[in-house]
């Protein structure tokens, strides 16, 4: 009987082994991203340098970085992304509705892709009383600016905007989601910090490079391009921050006070010959009328215009969306950058075939057809 009890009691306890021995495979409603494009992944730490005094001394403005190889490279220019104002690389990693995101798509088209977080943001360290205020966007203005704009916003172009996965609204899981990525973001001390990080990053991979950005990153773009122009071979930017010189009202299409980009392509200082120490030397006038219907009309320099001299041998592709806010102004700044002899082309995404895009046009139904039409740009024109 002893053993008889003893038997039953290993075979349960084999039993139980089994069934809890099973893999333990993440449910299916946890969105994963297949690796078969990728040979060797990492990640590391551009920038940063110690800030405080005594013992409150500590790193700061150092940049999280990951670098993901295909098994085949068949480019000879990495890919760097530069994410927008309370975004993180994660706008690159994975679409809201689960789908894989640019940087696997362009992998899998043989780039080799750096995605960061800016600094004192995402998984790079915030120094409280150093890096400055924090703030955050609240979810209607999210609806309003990225996810539901044609049910939410005003601005003349907003019924247009129909490539949003879902309804766009809260209370939608992938509305829901995209809220999730949405992270606390600094002000005035952004912009340096960031401009120096990609600039550490650059001589790091000490290569020439295509920098992919957008929004608020397309104001630093240009500054990283101005210091480095011998590391970056092209520029694809997504409605980069803009108009220049003032901000505009996109319910009213019509300039506001403040805001707009003192320096043209930004508000830090960038290198223009004839040479600049201040933005209001830049010598500016305003477009009698506007281009066209819910367009403003456009600040440029008045003729002889400064030249972004470091920029002039760079190739861009600017584009922007047909029901996004930006689409009331971003064609100002593109005429700026052509006037300042950098060789941009400007595409009205509908007029390639990508109509209904917003402003996170990387995580939209149609982000891969998006990701392809770069692709051939840059094989046609730089690579």
């Amino acid at each position: 009987m002893n053993i008889f009890r003893i038997l039953i009691t290993l075979i349960g306890g084999l039993l139980a082994f089994v069934v809890y021995a099973q893999p333990a495979k993440p449910p299916a409603s946890i969105p994963m991203m297949p690796m078969d494009n990728v040979a060797r992944q990492g990640f590391f730490y551009a920038g940063g340098e110690y800030v405080g005094e005594g013992d409150q001394i500590t790193m700061g403005g150092a940049m999280y970085v990951e670098v993901m190889v295909p098994h085949e490279i068949l480019h000879p220019y990495p890919i760097v992304f530069l994410h927008g104002a309370g975004q993180t690389g994660v706008d690159y990693m994975q679409t809201p509705d689960g789908r894989p995101g640019w940087a696997f798509d362009f992998l899998e088209m043989g780039y080799v892709v750096y995605v960061q977080d800016f600094p004192a943001r995402g998984r790079s360290q915030y120094v409280p009383g150093i890096d400055g205020d924090l703030r955050i966007r609240n979810a209607p203005n999210l609806e309003e600016i990225f996810t539901a704009s044609a049910a939410t916003a005003d601005f003349p172009q907003a019924s247009k905007h129909t490539q949003w996965p879902g309804t766009g609204r809260m209370g939608d899981p992938i509305a829901d989601n995209f809220m999730k990525t949405q992270v606390e973001f600094i002000g005035g001390r952004q912009a340096q910090l960031t401009i120096d990080a990609n600039v550490s990053l650059l001589d790091m991979i000490d290569t020439p490079v295509i920098l992919l950005t957008h929004s608020q990153g397309g104001w630093f773009g240009w500054n990283i391009t101005d210091e480095r122009p011998d590391l970056v071979h092209a520029i694809v930017t997504l409605e980069p921050a803009a108009p220049p010189i003032r901000g505009v009202d996109t319910s009213a299409v019509a300039y506001r006070d403040g805001g707009g980009l003192s320096w043209g392509v930004g508000n830090t200082p960038i290198t223009y010959d004839p040479p600049i120490s201040d933005a209001s030397e830049l010598d500016v006038e305003l477009q009698e009328q506007a281009e066209g219907p819910g367009l403003v009309p456009c600040y440029r320099q008045v003729e002889p215009a400064r030249q972004l001299i470091n920029l002039t041998e760079i190739p861009v592709l600017f584009m922007n969306g047909e029901g996004g806010y930006h689409r009331i102004f971003d064609h100002c700044l593109a005429n700026w950058l052509n006037q300042a002899g950098v060789n941009t082309e400007y595409v009205r995404m509908e007029d390639v075939g990508l109509p209904g895009n917003g402003h996170m046009m990387m995580l939209e139904l149609n982000s891969k057809e998006i990701a392809e039409y770069i692709h051939g740009w840059l094989e046609d024109n730089v690579l």
